[in-house]
């Protein structure tokens, strides 16, 4: 019977006889089974059970419980859907951009020796952009279902060179890349080296260079954009994230830490495409074993759905003859750095070390050096029919997560020097044998004497290849990347009327500054204009930081809603979770809580949706832990509110030597356009958080604010009086708390956060001194250091006479100055050369440790006997306390000195 009357028959069985012949053939494959392992063992079973998977793996069957499945691509030719564009012209294309990113780079590097830029990477990614470009990307006219696409950032001159093509960006342009500060050229703009929105804000959207922070940002992007539909901020659509990665970028632990949450959160608006040209800087990624292989594994086994492309439609015909498998076999095989020699050395090579046995020769005979060389040179991922067949199934699946593994060459086509060798990524200059070569193998209509010049080639505007490129993205919405701001500003924040309650104090109780911050944000969130974009984000700390009555009220995210009974269910603090939750509990995992921070922070411009993100997090385990994210937000204009909880050396008390933060307020000084502050009080988080609203949403400025929160329970006083004035000083960095009262030689006492109350008790004891204490809150040393820096070139290269505004707050009141801080001494310290007077500082230099609070502070010579004792000894100075007194105040203190420093211990 043919297999059409096979089928048939099965069809016309009744359901009782496919059920009873299921049951007898099922018996059979396993009497079979048994058969073998009892009589030829499991050795012999394992290889049958290879060879049923090779057979379904050539006829594109691949079971889902296989982490990993033959070295083949994943869609056979026969599933290979038509190719829907012009292919030539498209290949025509992809090689023009080939040639430009080549004289790009090239010339930027002879004009200015060492400028950098990369010419290998893009080569190996341009048919995996071109097919995205004309079929797959949608840009910004497409609306809400726009696609948001991460680059490579390696391969950041290609989208200059299509700009260039697109009419967007000319060739003046293109001769000032990486010359952003002087461009060199007249008429054209800098280019940034990688994708950088501050540099470029109407280009470039995301940054994606360094250190895997690209993928784990694309995994949050598409967490977040079902976060927005779920809550029903913005409306369901078919938009997708994709992002562009090497294969050496998954040794990066930011590239695959979060690749479970996509899976598990079933985010099929997600594509990864990896770009597998083997290579490293330096070189193999893998060469004693497949890198393919060894993702797939990886991807598989988070849960994603992997589609590789490996071999390109060369191999088609010599896979077809290969009825027995010795081609699939020898494919498992090879290992990385193999097949590299092939690309590098061509047919030849292929022909005596791969092609190894009668079998496999027998495959290739009549067939020449020169096409053996096209097969060493025919990979998934140059071969635009194959990339199709992938991106168009990766678009169509449904469920999970789709990574897209290709395989390229690198520096395809760059010539002899360039090309898959192990110095590819470093090549900055084409030889005149790879610019030849390079003409040749592109089909470059330029003539050998004009190489030298290095020339662009621009087919003109009227060209087939620049109408066609046109007409594409036209159909798909726009150019790709552009970043266009949606939401420029304007929101109805709320100001002083819905803060004034927190400006009145604690009442006489207690609480932290964090306590004060749960309850700004619970306001907040029942807000009528902006409570629905609040996004607090917790990593797994929201109990810790006094938030479970929040998850009670506004629940957790999750996209399958709560599929159990909670154990605190009936409780006022039940656990909470809800498709419409709007906290985003994170999870032990600081990398992904900022990315989401930044998915939050940066939707007023990719959707127009002005999200404000409240990220709170145990303030050890930020900055410190993931300050590339915070430069990444920085770069990509993010706005929200970070807020380092359990902060200060010494307030954590009992947690010890790991926990305990004196340095985030440093690590913060690194972004320009992150504020940083320390309140010690509600009245002046709420002022902060007031300013932070007005600039940020009202106005749409491109800033964002680290805040840090202490769990140090005192009484919170009201605002002194004149409130604007202490209000003004608040933001700037410094304002003057408590006077001191009566006559005597004066002192200036600096206090942050709970070291105000420090400083507090200081001033009562110097009292018994004779000495007049004035005791500041200085919110930010950091807004006070920018202030004075500006100050201080305003006056030097403008001719403005304007004075730092620490000075101008310090008039009229006399004295040295003693800053106490439960940070580093160096935060203080940025303010030394802009005081006109002595200046002592006490911080908490050194690793921390497990004791009480008051052990703590004294251990570090920040509580207020050291405060008082240390004004004691900088008037003993000055002559206006003698050595007397000062002994005296010592052995009234009970100061123990050491002899070894703190920092040392």
């Amino acid at each position: 019977m043919t297999e059409k009357e096979l089928k048939a028959a099965f069809q016309a069985l009744s359901p009782e006889e496919k059920a009873r012949f299921l049951e007898i053939e099922n018996r059979e494959w396993l009497e079979s089974l048994e058969y073998v392992l009892k009589v030829e063992g499991p050795e012999r079973v394992e290889e049958l059970l290879r060879l049923l998977d090779e057979y379904l793996f050539r006829h594109g069957v691949y079971p889902a419980n296989r982490l990993s499945t033959p070295y083949l691509n994943t869609l056979p030719k026969e599933k290979e859907p038509p190719y829907p564009g012009d292919l030539e012209l498209e290949r025509r294309i992809a090689d023009i951009l080939r040639w430009n990113v080549a004289m790009m780079v090239t010339r930027a590097n002879k004009k200015a020796d060492g400028i950098g830029g990369h010419i290998a990477t893009y080569a190996s990614i341009a048919e995996l952009y071109e097919v995205g470009f004309n079929h797959f990307f949608r840009g910004p006219e497409a609306g809400l279902d726009r696609d948001l696409v991460f680059f490579q950032g390696h391969a950041s001159p290609g989208n200059y060179a299509r700009a260039f093509l697109e009419g967007r960006l000319k060739e003046e342009d293109l001769e000032n890349f990486r010359r952003e500060v002087h461009p060199p050229v007249p008429g054209g703009r800098g280019l940034s080296s990688y994708p950088h929105p501050w540099l470029m804000p109407d280009f470039w959207e995301f940054p994606t260079v360094s250190m895997g922070l690209g993928p784990i940002q694309a995994i949050y992007q598409a967490r977040f954009m079902r976060y927005l539909e779920d809550r029903g901020l913005k409306p369901k659509s078919s938009a997708k994230v994709w992002a562009f990665l090497g294969d050496g970028e998954h040794d990066e632990p930011e590239t695959v830490g979060a690749l479970h949450l996509a899976a598990r959160e079933n985010l099929d608006n997600l594509i990864f495409v990896v770009n597998c040209n083997l290579q490293r800087l330096d070189g193999p990624v893998r060469g004693n074993s497949k890198v393919i292989q060894e993702l797939e594994r990886l991807y598989r086994g988070a849960g994603w759905h992997v589609i590789k492309v490996v071999w390109g439609s060369a191999w088609d015909e010599l896979l077809a003859k290969d009825r027995e498998g010795h081609l699939l076999r020898r494919f498992e095989a090879l290992v990385d750095g193999e097949s590299q020699r092939y690309a590098a050395f061509g047919g030849k090579e292929l022909r005596e070390r791969f092609f190894n046995t009668p079998e496999l020769k027998k495959l290739i005979e009549g067939m020449t050096d020169e096409e053996l060389t096209e097969l060493t040179r025919s990979r998934g991922g140059h071969d635009m029919v194959k990339i199709y067949a992938a991106y168009k199934a990766a678009v169509e699946h449904k469920g999970s997560p789709v990574v897209i593994l290709a395989r390229t060459i690198k520096g395809y086509g760059m010539g002899p020097t360039v090309m898959a060798k192990n110095v590819a990524h470093q090549v900055k200059k084409l030889t005149e044998e790879d610019l030849k070569e390079a003409r040749r193998f592109l089909g470059i209509p330029i003539p050998e004497e004009k190489l030298p010049e290095l020339p662009y080639y621009h087919p003109g505007p009227d060209s087939p290849e620049v109408r066609y490129l046109l007409e594409r993205r036209k159909a798909l919405g726009g150019f790709v990347p552009e970043r266009r701001v949606r939401f420029q500003g304007g929101l109805e924040v709320p100001g002083e009327e819905f803060f004034r309650e927190f400006y009145e104090g604690s009442g006489g109780r207690e609480i932290s500054t964090t306590m004060a911050f749960v309850r700004i944000l619970a306001k907040l969130l029942r807000h009528p204009k902006i409570g629905k974009y609040i996004v607090p984000i917790v990593p797994d700390e929201a109990r810790t930081f006094g938030m479970e009555a929040l998850i009670a009220q506004v629940g957790v995210y999750s996209p399958q809603g709560q599929l159990y009974v909670p154990v605190d269910a009936g409780t006022l603090t039940a656990y909470k979770e809800s498709q419409k939750g709007q906290i985003l509990e994170e999870g032990i995992t600081e990398a992904g809580a900022m990315a989401e921070f930044i998915a939050a922070g940066t939707a007023y411009a990719h959707w127009g949706i002005p999200t404000i993100p409240f990220f709170i997090t145990y303030s050890m385990f930020g900055l410190q832990r993931i300050g590339d994210l915070v430069w990444a937000a920085a770069d990509q204009r993010t706005r929200g509110f970070l807020l380092g909880a359990t902060a200060g050396r010494t307030t954590l008390a009992g947690e010890g030597l790991q926990h305990q933060d004196g340095q985030s307020h440093v690590y913060a000084l690194a972004a320009p356009n992150l504020l940083a502050y320390d309140p010690a009080f509600a009245y002046e988080f709420a002022v902060i958080l007031e300013d932070g609203l007005r600039r940020m949403y009202g106005r749409g400025e491109d800033v964002f604010y680290y805040i840090t929160i202490e769990n140090e329970n005192y009484v919170h006083p009201p605002m002194p009086e004149p409130r604007e004035k202490v209000k003004e000083g608040i933001l700037k960095g410094l304002y003057l708390f408590r006077e001191g009262e009566g006559k005597g030689v004066r002192v200036q006492l600096f206090g942050t956060g709970p070291i105000l109350g420090e400083a507090l008790k200081a001033q009562e004891l110097l009292a018994k001194y004779g000495v007049v204490a004035d005791v500041w809150s200085a919110t930010s040393y950091k807004a006070l250091y920018v202030d004075a820096i500006e100050a201080e070139r305003e006056t030097r290269l403008l001719g403005k006479a304007r004075r730092p505004y620490v000075q101008e707050a310090l008039e009229g009141h006399e004295g040295p100055i003693v800053a106490a801080t439960d940070y580093l001494k160096a935060l203080p310290n940025l303010i030394r050369g802009y005081v006109d007077r002595p200046f002592a500082v006490l911080g908490t230099d050194g690793f921390g440790r497990s004791d009480t609070r008051e052990a703590l502070r004294d251990f570090f010579e920040v509580d207020a006997r050291h405060i008082a004792y240390t004004a004691l000894a900088l008037l003993h100075e000055e002559g206006k306390v003698t050595k007397r007194t000062l002994n005296q105040a010592r052995k009234d203190l009970g100061l123990k000195l050491e002899e070894v420093p703190p920092h040392r211990r």
